[in-house]
């Protein structure tokens, strides 16, 4: 990951969870072999919470897996595919790349039924990049025998929520009764969804393939964002399982 992609903080979760998870284990076999009392009340307690946190995140992972390969059933209007940053400011990105030939899957099969779509590419134009992320994606799949005419390009977004409501006020101006795929990688797929039904767009969450070596970290990065867009809630319940641990110690 660090030699493909960088010494970026986001780039280093796997390694911080591996870390953390041999911080968990060492702290249990030490409360184990040393008979410490206090030692063990910690150990207990952060089994606890690691263990909590641990269940959202299996159940995070098995609910982005299934949902990231549920196909389009009925026909759609629209196929919405989510920008991200350009290489050089002007080149797609491979995981970008992978998104693009996504949507153009979805958008033939529904051409096959005889309702082509129009494909949204979604995107604006970041500080480090030569133009918006929607012209870069329109102009690889032109370039790669897509339809011009059925490419409508959405160049303002710089987020997730801000593709999703740009895109939906282009769809409800071309027909208010819409329905539409939206299309990122498998390990957005999950948020994307929940932005998705926060923003009220009419439609489902369709995952790309992500190469097998950005998947933890970017896996454990949408965990995260997950997590703490409900932290009350979450924070809540580790504090009471800790509080728990302590009072079951005394």
């Amino acid at each position: 990951m660090i030699r493909k992609e960088g010494w970026r903080p986001a780039n280093l979760l796997s390694l911080l969870a591996g870390l953390g998870i041999l911080a968990v284990i060492i702290l249990l076999v030490a409360a184990l072999f040393t008979h410490s009392y206090r030692l063990g009340i910690l150990a207990g307690t952060t089994a606890l919470v690691v263990g909590y946190i641990s269940f959202l995140f299996v159940c995070f992972v098995g609910y982005a897996f299934l949902y990231g390969r549920h196909r389009p059933r009925r026909d759609v209007d629209f196929v919405v595919v989510l920008g991200s940053g350009l290489i050089g400011g002007d080149r797609v990105p491979p995981l970008l790349a992978s998104r693009l030939n996504r949507g153009r899957e979805v958008f033939e099969s529904q051409a096959a039924r005889g309702n082509p779509p129009v494909l949204i590419t979604s995107g604006g134009q970041g500080p480090d990049e030569k133009l918006p992320e929607a012209h870069a994606m329109a102009d690889y799949l032109v370039e790669r025998g897509f339809p011009a005419e059925r490419i409508e390009r959405e160049d303002r977004s710089r987020t997730t929520e801000e593709n999703l409501l740009f895109s939906k006020v282009i769809m409800e101006q071309a027909k208010p009764d819409y329905r539409c795929v939206i299309v990122t990688n498998n390990f957005h797929a999950f948020r994307a969804a929940l932005t998705a039904r926060k923003t009220g767009v009419n439609g489902q969450v369709f995952g790309s393939p992500t190469a097998a070596y950005y998947w933890p970290s970017a896996t454990i990065r949408e965990f995260a964002a997950v997590f703490l867009s409900h932290k009350l809630i979450n924070f809540g319940i580790c504090g009471l399982l800790a509080l728990c641990g302590l009072l079951a110690a005394l």
